[in-house]
C-alpha cells in the first residue's frame, strides 16, 4: 500500500499555501513534515485526512489491500490534531466508545487501550477533568481502539512527558511494523525507526519535491 500525493495545491482562505506538491509514503514507513510556522504543515495534514478541501491535484492510495479496496483515503486515516477530538462533558470511556463505533474496524478493547497508555481506571472520569498530558494520552488511545492504516499526526507529543513520549514512540513503531504508515508534523524527534523527511519551507511555494 502506498499513499500518493500528486500535484497537490491547497488554499487557506484566499491564500495559496501549498502548490504542486508531490510525494508518496510507502507501507511501513513514516514521513516527518517540517517547516516554519505558516509553511503549511497542518494544512497538508488536514487535506490528506479529508478535513480541508484542496484546489487541485490528487490524494490516493495505490496497491490497497483487499480489505480496504472500497475505502476512501479519509476513511483509512486516523487524524490526531491539537484538540484530541473529544467531548469535554463525556467520560473517557464514552468518548472512546464513540470513536471505536464510528471509525470502523475494532482493534483493541477500551480497557486495553487505556492500560497501554497508562490510564486504566479513568473510564468514568469526564474528559474535562483530565490534565493536558492525560488528554493527549487519551487521544493516543483513540488510535488504538479501532484500526486505520494511516496515522496523520500534528505535533503528536505536545503535552506529553518524557516517559509518555517514549511509550508513544514504541506504539508508532509497532504500527509501522504491522504495515501501517505515518505522516507527522513535528518540531521534535519522535523516535521513529523508519522515517523520511519533507521540508515545506520552499516545497509549498515552488512545488519542489
Amino acid at each position: 500500500m502506498r499513499l500518493q500525493i500528486e500535484n497537490l495545491s491547497v488554499k487557506r482562505g484566499e491564500e495559496l499555501v501549498l502548490s504542486a506538491l508531490s510525494f508518496e509514503v510507502q507501507q511501513g514507513r513514516a514521513l516527518i513534515v517540517r517547516g516554519h510556522n505558516g509553511a503549511g504543515k497542518s494544512t497538508l495534514l488536514r487535506a490528506i485526512a479529508g478535513l480541508l478541501p484542496h484546489e487541485s491535484g490528487r490524494i490516493l492510495i495505490a496497491e490497497s489491500p483487499p480489505e480496504f479496496a472500497a475505502a476512501s483515503v479519509p476513511q483509512l486515516c486516523h487524524y490526531l490534531g491539537g484538540d484530541n477530538a473529544m467531548k469535554a462533558a463525556m467520560s473517557v470511556g464514552e468518548n472512546l466508545k464513540f470513536w471505536r463505533d464510528f471509525s470502523g474496524q475494532t482493534h483493541l478493547e477500551i480497557d486495553e487501550a487505556l492500560d497501554i497508555v497508562g490510564l486504566d481506571g479513568l473510564q468514568t472520569v469526564p474528559f474535562a477533568h483530565l490534565s493536558t498530558g492525560q488528554r493527549r494520552r487519551i487521544g493516543i488511545a483513540r488510535l488504538l481502539v479501532n484500526y486505520r492504516p494511516i496515522w496523520i499526526l500534528d505535533e503528536p507529543t505536545s503535552g506529553l512527558d518524557a516517559a509518555s513520549e517514549e511509550q508513544f514512540a514504541a506504539l508508532m513503531n509497532v504500527h509501522l511494523e504491522d504495515g501501517g504508515l505515518i505522516i507527522a508534523a513535528t518540531h521534535v524527534p519522535l523516535g521513529l525507526e523508519s522515517a523520511d523527511e519533507l521540508e515545506l519551507s520552499e516545497v509549498s511555494v515552488e512545488g519542489n519535491h
